[in-house]
């Protein structure tokens, strides 16, 4: 093997050393190229994702209004209940007036008939 001059040994050495950043340019370039590509991908499945979710809890909103509504009309049917038993009370309030009255009758002539209002 021939003996290399010094002249001759960097320019080896430039040689080499150019070829090795070229390689590491090239990897790097090729390297945020290839993850560019892979997160504008993991963007788009997200945003998929994104506007599926969206959709699903807009469903979801419009049961829970239909929800809202059917609870509204029970609603409104506890309300003529409570009001029929409020007309109820009232005519219940009204019979136990009409019985305090009579009761008092009923003892008024008891006691007449009885002597026990003659002392």
């Amino acid at each position: 093997m021939p003996a290399l001059t010094e002249p001759q040994t960097w320019t080896m050495i430039g040689a080499v050393v150019a070829l090795m950043f070229g390689m590491m340019t090239l990897v790097s370039t090729l390297f945020i190229r290839v993850l560019r590509a892979e997160l504008g991908g993991v963007r788009s499945e997200l945003g998929g994702l994104r506007s599926e979710m969206i959709s699903r809890f807009d469903a979801v909103d419009e049961r829970f209004v239909a929800v809202d509504a059917r609870f509204d009309a029970v609603n409104s049917r506890f309300d003529a209940v409570n009001s029929r038993f409020d007309s109820v009370n009232s005519r219940f309030d009204s019979v136990n007036t009409r019985i305090d009255g009579l009761d008092r009758d009923v003892r008024a002539l008891v006691k007449h008939t009885f002597g026990l209002d003659r002392g």
